[in-house]
């Protein structure tokens, strides 16, 4: 897909190119079969029609809002399709996932976890399915907190059914997400693929009370491909739905023995005063200037001196200032980022 988008220039160039075309831009011959097969069969007007009336978001690569913390991942699905809404401040979440043959015990864990979680301005998401799932995202809306479900089907398809109502309060305190197109409905085929995106928009995944044939375990290695920490909650060596998360500990995952572990391990304090640093406003025109010119992406003092047209000395005494705020961080000999994600807003009142 990121091919036929650098080749055509957008998506909508892409969908409306003859056969001939999509071979020149790579595709092979059963692939442009397939393509234009699915272009005769899909009414775009009606699937339009659908997306306006239930409140359907797109995002694409090319829009800002497209989660950050997703591009990172190997091959991030192109499109995502959301309902309720997904904020920057969803980058800080962690994913709770584990069986849907629960036990009292793991919904012990699951609500303790999830509401320490929410409690400290952490997104919980998992995948909506039964058990763990279910308790993560309900124990995170009694706390008052956010939560995002990622779904093996379209954003229009609840599954199970018996979640709509659940689906339905997620959407007023987070959202449901999914990269499959409007009308998918669930199929088993579905689900393994979707985890890389709970896992893909995490900072860490906390596994509890898996078999070892759980999906949870693929969501767990998802994780450590792409970098996030794995967490599993021990159980009992005689219980098979412990199984799973007692042979990730083994693997080398993170013991988790109470949510405070979760705290060090991910220096949640630090995330707290990270988002609300994030919404200080510059305090005169010189530091809205400097945060103009910085990015997540690392700067050279020389460089912010380059692009803001001021002094070194006003700079380096405006970054100072702004690193005691907690609005930037020097990373690196002189260089700096910037902890906001909001450019646009950089503006003095």
């Amino acid at each position: 897909m990121q091919g036929l988008v650098a080749y055509f220039g957008d998506l909508e160039s892409a969908w409306r190119a003859d056969a001939f075309q999509l071979g020149e831009a790579g595709l092979g011959a059963k692939v442009v079969e397939r393509v234009l097969a699915a272009r005769e069969s899909v009414d775009l007007n009606q699937v339009w029609a659908k997306i306006e009336a239930q409140g359907i978001k797109i995002l694409t690569w090319a829009d800002e809002e497209y989660p950050s913390r997703l591009r990172e991942i190997e091959q991030p699905p192109p499109v995502l399709y959301v309902r309720g809404e997904y904020l920057q401040d969803d980058l800080f979440a962690v994913a709770i996932v584990g069986t849907r043959k629960v036990t009292p015990y793991g919904r012990q864990l699951t609500e303790e976890i999830a509401s320490f979680l929410a409690a400290n301005g952490i997104t919980v998401v998992s995948g909506l399915a039964r058990g763990v799932d279910a308790i993560a995202h309900q124990t995170a809306l009694k706390a008052g907190g956010r939560t995002i479900g990622i779904l093996g089907s379209g954003v229009d398809k609840i599954y199970p059914p018996e979640h709509r109502a659940l689906a339905e309060q997620m959407m007023e305190r987070g959202a449901i997400i999914s990269d499959y197109a409007v009308g998918t409905p669930p199929d088993a085929s579905n689900f393994p693929p979707r985890n890389r995106i709970i896992s893909g928009l995490s900072l860490a995944v906390v596994v509890i009370k898996a078999a070892e044939t759980s999906g949870a375990l693929i969501t767990a290695e998802f994780a450590a491909e792409q970098g996030r920490e794995v967490f599993a909650v021990p159980g009992s060596i005689f219980a098979p739905q412990s199984k799973g998360t007692n042979r990730l500990i083994q693997k080398g995952a993170l013991l988790l023995l109470t949510p405070d572990d979760l705290m060090q391990a991910l220096d949640i304090t630090r995330i707290g005063e990270h988002k609300s640093a994030r919404k200080v406003l510059p305090a005169d025109e010189t530091e809205a200037l400097v945060l103009s010119v910085l990015s997540r992406e690392p700067l050279h003092v020389d460089e912010i001196r380059n692009q803001a047209n001021l002094p070194i000395e006003k700079v380096s005494a405006t970054l100072a200032l702004m690193e005691l705020k907690g609005m930037v961080r020097q990373v690196g000999s002189m260089n700096y980022v910037s902890l906001r994600e909001d450019q646009a807003e950089y503006k003095v009142n």
